[in-house]
């Protein structure tokens, strides 16, 4: 045995582990500008971090992900979000002063408090369904369609 044989038989005791298949086999390609554009926009696009593995992912057919992140799309969610866990604390607030309006007072003070305390939620259905709304928009706009079939609420407030 020579010593490059040596080499390749003998484990190394510091270092990688070795590859059972290593990849020794190189090409190069050449692009012009345009196509140099396309490739860097369609590597951008897939989110992988190595240009080697989109290529063999490419020429290989399997398959790329592709995943958009939009920065609008992420606040309004967001931001969606935390008007529903306000709408869940005034449910809560609702209820709390419903109980303390029915215990509080007598039944003519209560029924006024009460006439208010609906007025303000006829406002808050109000809010609600223009948030709806705009949601729906927007849904349109980013996706091309609304994911759901829009509700009808009955909101007539009278003052």
């Amino acid at each position: 045995m020579n010593r490059e044989e040596v080499k390749l038989t003998k484990k190394a005791k510091v270092g990688r582990n070795l590859k059972s298949d290593p990849a020794i086999f190189r090409h190069t390609i050449s692009l012009n500008e345009e196509q140099n554009v396309a490739f860097l926009g369609r590597f951008d696009e897939s989110g992988m971090k190595v240009k080697a593995h989109f290529i063999t992912a490419c020429i290989f057919e399997k398959t790329i992900r592709v995943v958009k992140l939009d920065k609008g799309v992420m606040d309004y969610y967001m931001r969606l979000t935390t008007f529903h866990s306000q709408f869940r604390a005034i449910g809560i607030n609702y209820n709390q002063a419903v109980k303390s309006i029915k215990f509080a007072f007598e039944e003519k003070k209560a029924l006024y408090y009460l006439a208010k305390l609906e007025r303000a939620t006829l406002e808050l259905v109000v809010l609600n369904r223009k948030i709806i709304d705009l949601t729906e928009e927007f849904e349109v706009k980013i996706y091309g369609h609304a994911d759901k079939e829009p509700s009808t609420i009955n909101t007539n407030i009278q003052k």
